[in-house]
């Protein structure tokens, strides 16, 4: 190590990165951030973070800290055996879980405080990927930095407006119960990072976070593995989406909807989906009833050359969501080359850029405006083209995963100028931060 290299502690309580946006941060995040000389420890709950090999540098490493992982597959809200147990933070973790709520920040970060402090003097900063937990409060042995993607309270507003019945809004009430904590933890740690300047003002606005004390550091594709392939042959009508849970949040029902519109002018139009295929709600309900069944495919656990493959392969790529923190779906479509179609719902255009120019742009919710601008795509080799190379150029110049990494060195530093004594120092509410949160 050089005396210019950090020592960073990287948490994660779901870091793999085929479950999510997170376990995508985490993994090119730490990569890079080694790739400029630091020492990164992750340390990260089931499912356990994939780290890529960084040649020519020995400093990335993955430590397990162990839940009880309750939502693990095939046997998800599992009743785990008596002598799993170890300690009050398991016992609280399946109680949590039994009455139907979602314990994982907290008990994670109950976890990570214990483990940080026994190993006080080893790690220059600790980043902490949104767990937002009690246990990340007070001295955990050297300054702290969280990155909030964006405010979980967004996901469980959408998802209380999508409950048809009163037991489905209780049990999205119960499930969401800790973003209480998020927000008052949210508002009392030193340094936030973000993803956006959406994100940004969300996380003022839900969380009650002063403005001065968050950071946008834009994240972004892998552009060495996601980029143009002439070789890879383009399949007339493929879309393709990332969708990763069919929840409101994502819009993917809207996207199937519009597909039924779009195979009226473009019979060989079909969807392929990088997500799971659900057995029941909007979606397999959607595809039912516009006779759907074949021009929908479902793929899963493809490799990150499969993916890539899949994006080049399509003639348009397509974010139907609501509202993302960032979408590293549309910077990475974007990367290869492939055009994009998409929402304007939160940070997205953002990262998609004006419409006409490196996108087309869409509002959210509506079937039709997709369906419009997916036929326009199809039937316009030159306009794919052009937004498909522009899209690249606008990727290439704002949004890769080094970039990332310098910015998140720099506020590292920041942050330990800003806490000599290595410690996270309870931070004292004004009362306009206090009424945000009630």
């Amino acid at each position: 190590m050089t005396a210019e290299s950090l020592r960073i502690a990287l948490l994660t309580y779901k870091g793999n990165p085929f479950c999510g946006g997170q376990g995508v941060y985490v993994r090119h995040l730490s990569r890079e951030l080694a790739r400029l000389g630091h020492r990164v420890e992750v340390i990260g709950a089931q499912p356990y973070p994939v780290l890529d090999e960084v040649p020519g540098a020995d400093g990335l490493s993955l430590t397990e800290l162990p839940s009880l992982d309750l939502y693990r597959s095939p046997d998800p809200f599992r009743t785990p055996k008596r002598d799993e147990f170890r300690d009050w933070v398991d016992a609280l973790e399946f109680a949590t879980m039994r009455t139907g709520g979602f314990p994982e920040p907290l008990t994670f970060s109950l976890r990570a405080r214990h483990h940080l402090r026994a190993r006080r003097g080893e790690f220059d900063v600790v980043h902490d990927n949104q767990t937002l937990g009690y246990g990340l409060l007070g001295d955990i042995g050297a300054p702290l930095v969280t990155t909030i993607h964006h405010p979980i309270t967004v996901d469980r507003q959408l998802e209380l407006d999508a409950a048809q019945t009163w037991q489905q809004r209780l049990s999205k009430r119960r499930w969401y119960a800790f973003t209480r904590m998020q927000k008052r933890v949210a508002r009392r740690v030193p340094s936030v990072l973000t993803v956006s300047g959406t994100s940004r003002d969300e996380i003022v606005q839900h969380l009650g976070v002063r403005q001065d004390r968050i950071r946008v550091v834009h994240i972004g594709a892998d552009t060495d593995l996601f980029s143009p392939d002439p070789a890879v042959p383009e399949i007339p009508g493929r879309i393709v989406t990332t969708s990763s849970a069919d929840v409101p949040l994502k819009g993917l029902v809207f996207l199937v909807e519009a597909l039924a519109k779009v195979r009226a002018d473009h019979p060989e139009a079909h969807l392929v989906v990088v997500g799971k295929r659900p057995e029941e709600g909007p979606v397999a309900q959607a595809m039912e009833r516009y006779g759907l069944e074949g021009a929908v495919e479902f793929v899963k656990g493809i490799s990150d050359a499969e993916l890539v493959d899949l994006v080049r392969s399509a003639q348009v790529a397509c974010v139907p969501s609501l509202y993302e923190g960032f979408s590293l779906p549309a910077a990475e479509a974007m990367a290869t080359g492939t055009p994009l179609v998409a929402t304007k719902g939160g940070a997205i255009p953002e990262v998609a850029g004006p419409d006409g120019e490196t996108c087309l742009a869409v509002p959210t919710g509506d079937a039709g405006a997709l369906a419009t601008a997916l036929s326009r795509m199809l039937g316009d080799p030159e306009l794919r083209r052009r937004l498909g190379a522009a899209g690249r150029a606008r990727v290439l110049d704002r949004f890769t995963w080094a970039r990332a990494a310098q910015g998140t060195a720099e506020l590292y530093r920041e942050s330990m100028e800003r806490a000599p004594a290595h410690s996270v120092r309870p931070h004292q509410e004004t009362p306009e931060e206090s009424r945000a949160t009630c």
